[in-house]
């Protein structure tokens, strides 16, 4: 059978950037096949620990296509999200192929009518005037020839574990926290929670109120801690007004708010920050939306501390030069985006690993690559990965050429030569 559209658009990844891609490329008529390396959809959620919710309300974390049902509540909880992300494969019928890794991006070859080895293209069956498009080589020797590609494999892919002197020595249990699902394994323990990040402060309450003997926060810069909602006005929405308006004067703004909303922890150990909220946002801190953390530091569960420095036995050297001894260490220090053997050889990525490009604009040097969910926005990750999907589906149509009839070719797509996953239940 012949085809108006030989070659799909790949992408990679089967959690909620590359789901929303897939489904807004095939509301566009564009053939998209999502390639996960596990062996379901939201693999990341599924591996979280088990009390985080949503910091974003159900409203605005809905992906192109599909409202969130309003039973999961206005903070939607880690099983209800990959419930959602399951549902949302079934109701809009995407091509998913999983247990199958992506290793290597490379441009394909370019063939002597000027493509990439591809037939003819576009929906009318015109001459292919089609870029050479791209390789991708997988697991099990596989290499599949796409048109396009979307990078979606997630802003936390690669725990970041710091290599402290000592490290090695520490007698205790040190884990980061990709690996911490709930307190039971440290009822009874004294825990060190590393890193005053969202996730850090979080699993610091679990264990607080989880069983834990003892909590202590190490602290390496104070965080700016803003109420999750107040008077029923959620965080989110204030992100999403005052993102475009300028640093200085949403620094302010924060100020104002956090002296009004927060209470002023410097007495517990956890001083109001020097630097502005947006000034920080704008180097990579999003502010700690505070889901119990101010209750827990003013009754003293959770303990702030100095930073780690160095680990020597059984001890944990901090910053201030004091020592403790806890039985466990959870590092909440963050992750790398792992993208270095995938697309390092493109001259696609900055110093700090992260794609030059994101959403609909593609990298001059690479035309037809994409990437989504590389941002770690203040107005929310899902909202924002929702609308670059639309985004980047557009952009991607225009591309490509694809017309409106080719949404009614749809249902007749030739094979990968790769087994979907049946849709879930």
């Amino acid at each position: 059978m012949s085809s108006t559209q030989p070659r799909p658009v790949y992408v990679i990844g089967a959690g909620p950037g590359g789901l929303a891609v897939a489904a807004a490329l095939r509301a566009r008529g564009v053939r998209a096949v999502v390639v996960e390396k596990s062996d379901g959809v939201g693999a990341s959620w599924r591996g979280h620990y088990a009390r985080l919710h949503l910091h974003t309300t159900r409203r605005l974390s809905a992906l192109p296509g599909l409202a969130m049902p309003r039973r999961f509540g206005r903070w939607v909880s880690r099983d209800d999200v990959v419930r959602y992300l399951e549902k949302y494969a079934e109701f809009h019928e995407l091509e998913l192929v999983t247990g199958v890794e992506v290793t290597r991006i490379e441009r394909a070859p370019v063939t002597a009518d000027g493509g990439g080895g591809g037939d003819a293209g576009g929906a009318g069956g015109a001459a292919s005037t089609e870029e050479p498009g791209w390789l991708l080589h997988a697991s099990g020797g596989r290499v599949l020839a796409g048109r396009a590609v979307v990078v979606a494999t997630g802003f936390n892919h690669t725990p970041r574990l710091p290599d402290w002197p000592g490290r090695d020595t520490y007698t205790g249990a040190l884990a980061h926290a990709a690996a911490y699902r709930d307190p039971k394994p440290y009822e009874g323990q004294d825990v060190l929670v590393v890193g005053a990040g969202n996730t850090g402060a979080e699993i610091a309450v679990d264990l607080a109120e989880g069983g834990a003997a003892r909590v202590r926060l190490a602290v390496r810069t104070a965080p700016h801690i803003v109420r999750r909602s107040t008077a029923g006005w959620p965080a989110q929405r204030t992100g999403i007004l005052v993102r475009r308006l300028p640093v200085r004067l949403v620094d302010r703004l924060g100020a104002l708010t956090a002296k009004a909303s927060v209470p002023d922890l410097t007495a517990y150990g956890l001083p109001r920050p020097e630097s502005g909220l947006y000034s920080r946002v704008r180097q990579g801190a999003i502010p700690v939306q505070d889901v119990g953390l101010i209750a827990a530091v003013r009754a003293g569960t959770v303990e702030p501390v100095a930073a780690v420095e160095a680990f020597d036995g059984a001890e944990v050297v901090l910053a201030d030069g004091s020592r403790i001894t806890p039985d466990a260490v959870v590092a909440a220090t963050g992750y790398r985006r792992g993208l270095e053997g995938l697309i390092g050889h493109l001259g696609v990525l900055d110093e700090r690993g992260r794609p030059l490009a994101h959403g609909r604009r593609s990298p001059a040097q690479a035309p037809g690559l994409y990437f989504t969910g590389f941002t770690n926005p203040i107005s929310g990750m899902f909202r924002e990965m929702a609308l670059d999907a639309e985004k980047i589906a557009k952009a991607l149509a225009r591309r490509l050429g694809v017309r409106a009839e080719a949404r009614r070719a749809a249902a007749h797509l030739p094979d990968t030569g790769l087994r979907p996953i049946d849709p879930p239940a």
